[in-house]
């Protein structure tokens, strides 16, 4: 949806002749956003886009909120991201420096006569001619830099998209979580409402009298707490997807989905997650930064600066004079030993921080892969035995109440281990779509 509308309003500016200008940065880091996601990015550069993704978000938010949506919104309105998108037009300009050259430089000096005499005049222009031939490698090296910062913006939207789906996730889990508190508290006051009367008729003693007053009172106590980790759950959320004011009202669409049918491919996952990860791209891109800094060092490393220019010169008792200069620095004590040094040292710390980061992207694929396994497994016991086994008891402790063969404490009893049931198996739903949504992050992409 968003990608649509902020189509359509580039193209309506474009024809009425308002061209909008996007960085050849940021059109590359949403490429590589939706490669992954298949969703759209925007960076509030103060473009007249920006109100049109603005209203956009307002429509989606006046609707219930599903993930996807939620993930939508999140990619072009969080703002931690509209500052990192900010640091790569820092990037940018840093890059398109490098690709020029330095200004020449004049001087000028005047002689003032003692006595009788004519003023002397003299000036020079001077300009670097080394960096002629330097200028190629370093527009490589910066290209390459600002190629390495842009996996990086990129990395960080997709964690953002992950940070969202799992914060969405707990959002909906919460809000059924409230009802199944409710009802427990429901329930834990009907039987203490019960206790009471049977009581005050002297059929039960103190101490179960206030057993079932302290159970409701905990109940009440247990829902209360839930109703502030809603709440909690719906700030993170809010955050993640730079809401304030009246848009923080949003409504959820509704519970969290069933298990899917089939599950992810999770075949040679490690492998993917190095291959498709951006984090790990851009310390492998970070090395040969470091490495074509390293050669173009050590290739200049004899050659200091070369000013060559003109130089103009009135002699008050001579010709007038104009001809070229010449200034060579000689390498006799710097020959850029430390900065090649530098150079090394950074280069080998960049291959130890790309073996860090792939070891850490495997590690990572492993342990999220069997959370996934894991809380399906626990969801699918829950869906498919401990929940219709729950179902069933009240069912029959129903049918048993009618017939007179058991009290209501029994039923009561029934009901609450019910909710219980159910309540466990929304929280392991909810774990099932949070590990799921890890498992993306940590390969780096959705798993197709």
């Amino acid at each position: 949806m968003i990608a649509r509308r902020i189509g359509a309003a580039a193209l309506a500016i474009t024809i009425s002749g308002c061209a909008v200008s996007r960085t050849a940065g940021h059109r590359d880091v949403a490429r590589l956003v939706a490669d992954q996601l298949g969703e759209p990015t925007h960076w509030d550069n103060g473009s007249p886009e920006d109100e049109e993704v603005a209203r956009v978000v307002g429509d989606l938010l006046r609707t219930p909120l599903t993930r996807e949506r939620a993930v939508e919104i999140a990619l072009v309105n969080n703002r931690r991201l509209q500052a990192t998108y900010e640091e790569l037009g820092v990037s940018q300009a840093d890059m398109v420096q490098a690709g020029l050259l330095k200004n020449p430089s004049l001087s000028g000096a005047l002689g003032f006569p003692f006595g009788a005499g004519q003023l002397e005049i003299e000036g020079t222009l001077v300009w670097d001619f080394l960096q002629f031939f330097t200028l190629p490698l370093r527009k490589k090296v910066a290209r390459q830099q600002f190629d390495v910062d842009i996996l990086r913006v990129a990395h960080e939207a997709l964690e953002v998209a992950a940070e969202t789906e799992k914060a969405f996730a707990e959002t909906q889990a919460q809000e059924q979580l409230v009802a199944f508190q409710l009802s427990v508290a429901q329930t834990a006051h009907a039987v203490a409402e019960l206790s009471d009367r049977l009581y005050e008729a002297g059929n039960i003693t103190d101490m179960a009298h206030d057993t079932q007053t302290a159970m409701y009172q905990q109940a009440r106590l247990d829902f209360d707490r839930q109703v502030l980790q809603r709440q909690n759950a719906r700030e993170r959320t809010n955050r993640l997807l730079g809401l304030w004011g009246t848009q923080t009202g949003w409504t959820v669409a509704g519970p969290l989905d069933e298990l899917p049918k089939g599950e992810l491919a999770t075949e040679h996952l490690e492998q993917l997650a190095i291959r498709q990860r951006l984090d790990v791209d851009a310390a492998r891109k970070q090395v040969a930064l470091l490495t074509t800094a390293l050669a173009l060092a050590k290739d200049f490393r004899l050659f200091g600066q070369v000013e060559v220019g003109a130089q103009a010169r009135q002699d008050p008792e001579g010709p007038h004079t104009l001809g070229p200069s010449l200034t060579l620095e000689l390498p006799i004590f710097d020959q850029r030993q430390a900065a090649i040094a530098k150079l090394e040292a950074q280069r080998r710390a960049a291959e130890r921080r790309l073996e860090e980061v792939s070891v850490d992207a495997r590690s990572e694929v492993r342990a999220a892969q069997l959370a996934v396994e894991t809380s399906r497994r626990l969801a699918d016991n829950y869906q498919a035995v401990l929940v219709p086994l729950r179902d069933r008891i009240v069912t029959e402790a129903q049918l048993q109440y009618n017939g007179m063969l058991i009290g209501p404490y029994q039923l009561l009893a029934a009901k609450r281990d019910q909710i219980e049931a159910h309540r466990g198996y929304v929280e392991a739903l909810r774990d099932y779509w949070m590990e799921r949504a890890e498992l993306q992050r940590v390969v780096g992409g959705r798993i197709r």
